[in-house]
């Protein structure tokens, strides 16, 4: 469900910015640029479009460790991406009066695709962003299309009610309660990135040991209680099992499926959509899940709401 809310946030932000210029451009009179406004949108969600394609070519010619490094990278890359939309709107509480800004320095400075400009990074920043967040999810968790295209529409329809409709949403509330959200799942996708690099080798697995013993190897884990036996070309397997800090996660069914509470069962798996849950967790997942989140907060409350506090006064 993770990408119902992000899919949300990220059309209805579009929405937001391509309103508040089609706004200023109406009531100033600036008919004539709306052209160009449009032209800006319809350019950045084909050129998305083209781009999500390349990437997802990309993506599948990697196997093996490569893969796995590949997914790692994006999920690092995606998770910091977010951070960073998370502080920036954190940051901008008028965003409106600043696009207007650029919008009539675009109509005075003469340059003829100002506006077309203006729209086409907004649309296509979003895009791009769309494009990372989803794919780190599916490789996460796997991502539903309805979530997602219900997150669009609602997105579409926030945009259109405030600007054609009139209504009053309380904004502010909103991108604070999702921000909180989102947190969570950048916290999430770092520490899967982190997953994916350990599986891929790029990153040793930590915490536990193992050991050789009548030709097979015995894992022992951390609190040196749990220990368990590997065949001897195992070994890449047996430190993996060794680092996990605690294993929570109930057994298969008989029919092969997860119980609702695995961390890729029905409630689980949702709970790992939208915190970051892992029913065994390696020891450097777990401190990077805790390190993340306090730094996430740290910076979310310092200084994404610095800028705010500072303009306050």
């Amino acid at each position: 469900m993770a990408e119902l809310i992000i899919m949300f946030r990220e059309v209805l932000e579009a929405s937001l910015i391509i309103g508040i210029l089609y706004t200023y451009l109406k009531k100033s009179g600036n008919d004539k640029a709306l052209k160009m406004l449009w032209s800006g949108v319809g350019t950045a969600i084909v050129l998305s479009i083209i781009v999500s394609i390349v990437f997802q070519i990309v993506a599948d010619g990697f196997e093996g460790n490569s893969s796995k490094i590949f997914e790692g990278v994006v999920m690092i890359i995606a998770s910091v991406v977010l951070t960073t939309m998370i502080i920036w709107m954190a940051q901008n509480k008028n965003i409106s009066e600043e696009l207007k800004s650029k919008a009539k320095e675009s109509l005075t400075s003469g340059f003829k695709y100002g506006i077309f400009t203006l729209a086409f990074v907004a649309v296509f920043r979003e895009g791009v962003e769309i494009i990372l967040f989803l794919y780190a999810i599916a490789v996460k968790d796997g991502v539903a299309i309805l979530p997602s295209i219900i997150g669009s529409v609602l997105g579409l329809a926030g945009g259109y009610a405030i600007f054609v409709q009139g209504v009053k949403i309380p904004l502010k509330i909103f991108f604070n309660v999702t921000s909180v959200f989102l947190i969570f799942v950048a916290a999430g996708m770092l520490t899967y990135g982190v997953h994916e690099l350990e599986s891929g080798g790029v990153i040793p697995y930590m915490g536990g040991s193992i050991k050789v013993e009548n030709n097979e190897i015995i894992a022992t884990r951390m609190n040196g209680d749990i220990s368990a036996p590997f065949k001897i070309d195992e070994e890449k397997k047996a430190k993996k099992w060794a680092s996990r800090i605690w294993d929570i996660n109930p057994s298969k069914n008989d029919d092969g499926t997860y119980p609702a509470f695995h961390d890729k069962g029905s409630i689980g798996g949702l709970i790992k959509g939208f915190f970051g849950y892992n029913g065994d967790p390696s020891l450097i997942e777990f401190i990077t899940w805790i390190v993340s989140m306090i730094g996430l907060n740290f910076l979310y409350q310092k200084v994404g709401r610095r800028k705010v506090n500072g303009d306050s006064k």
